[in-house]
């Protein structure tokens, strides 16, 4: 079987653990490398949380390079709301066994990109900080990207604001610079990510594989449960699931069919109004300009489910 090569770009993060070891486990997907970027807590803490989610699941020979500290232009903003203090609340990790690498994630996906003979896949599952330093500090090398799959964005509404996505918001030059690179780019924001659900029976599910990795997601999961907000049009009764965003953006390079792309134009608001960080999708075509991103708005629940199980029943 072909593998994929892939650098993983996160801020874990609850969601990003689930997306990390998604990545580990896939059959058809050869990590060469894990970037930490600031976003959910701050660098330092995804950075070792990183390095900790490798050393759970048995896989600290994947180099782990810190990136940038701050965004590009603006005061970094975390969500230690959703994901407290450690960004990793509510579970027992276990500390890492080997030493952090001497290298930033700019100067490892350099040498990565610049040393393969066949293109990378970029995911990014946090702020576009890194990936936008590195099109930036390396444009030599964007013929090696075969291309970009990121969280983040949204068509209709936000979560930051009643316009943005979190990782957008928090890095909106970044995103400009990502979207407007010219490199193919798959885009999974809050259209499709807040349909990718997993519900109380499927955590009980995860818990019940029995091995230390789904008993430590399980046990992140019900931590991250607690910030899950139901909808404005939700009626009595309503259940609303635990929303799998990054995920999705891994899920997609593992098994496309999974979900439903449509190409679209798509810029990011950049100024500091009220519209800062929102991504805006020309979904009827009404500019007329060329269809830059690729854009997700369904997905097949019951098969991203399953390859969640599968990752969870892959670890020992």
């Amino acid at each position: 079987m072909k593998k994929t090569k892939m650098i993983l770009d996160c801020d874990p993060g609850h969601d990003d653990a689930m997306a990390l070891l998604m990545a580990l486990a896939a059959e058809n997907i050869e990590l060469l490398a894990v970037t930490t970027s600031a976003g959910n807590q701050r660098p330092e803490k995804t950075f070792h949380n990183a390095r900790r989610l490798l050393a759970l699941a048995g896989c600290e020979d994947v180099p782990v390079a810190m990136g940038a500290e701050k965004p590009i232009r603006r005061e970094l903003i975390i969500a230690d709301d959703v994901h407290g203090e450690s960004g990793l609340d509510g579970a027992n990790l276990p500390e890492p066994t080997v030493s952090p690498l001497d290298i930033r994630a700019n100067d490892l996906m350099a040498k990565l990109l610049g040393g393969s003979d066949e293109k990378v896949v970029i995911v990014a599952t946090g702020p576009l900080t890194n990936v936008a330093i590195f099109l930036l500090s390396h444009p030599e090398l964007k013929n090696k990207i075969e291309f970009i799959s990121f969280m983040g964005g949204a068509c209709f509404g936000g979560n930051i604001t009643p316009h943005a996505e979190f990782n957008i918001y928090v890095d909106p030059e970044a995103a400009d610079v990502v979207v407007q690179s010219g490199v193919p780019i798959a885009m999974f924001g809050l259209d499709v990510t807040l349909k990718a659900q997993l519900f109380p029976r499927d955590v009980q599910e995860i818990r019940e594989i029995g091995n230390p990795v789904a008993a430590t997601m399980a046990d992140l999961l019900d931590f991250f449960n607690r910030t899950t907000t139901v909808p404005f049009w939700a009626e009595e009764g309503h259940v609303e699931g635990i929303h799998m965003h990054d995920p999705c953006a891994v899920a997609y390079v593992i098994d496309p069919s999974i979900f439903k792309m449509y190409p679209m134009h798509v810029d990011i608001e950049t100024g500091d109004l009220m519209s800062r960080g929102s991504t805006v999708v020309d979904y009827d075509n009404v500019f007329g300009k060329d269809k830059n991103v690729s854009v997700s708005f369904g997905l097949d629940l019951p098969k991203f489910r399953r390859l969640i199980m599968n990752t969870m029943r892959h670890f020992r």
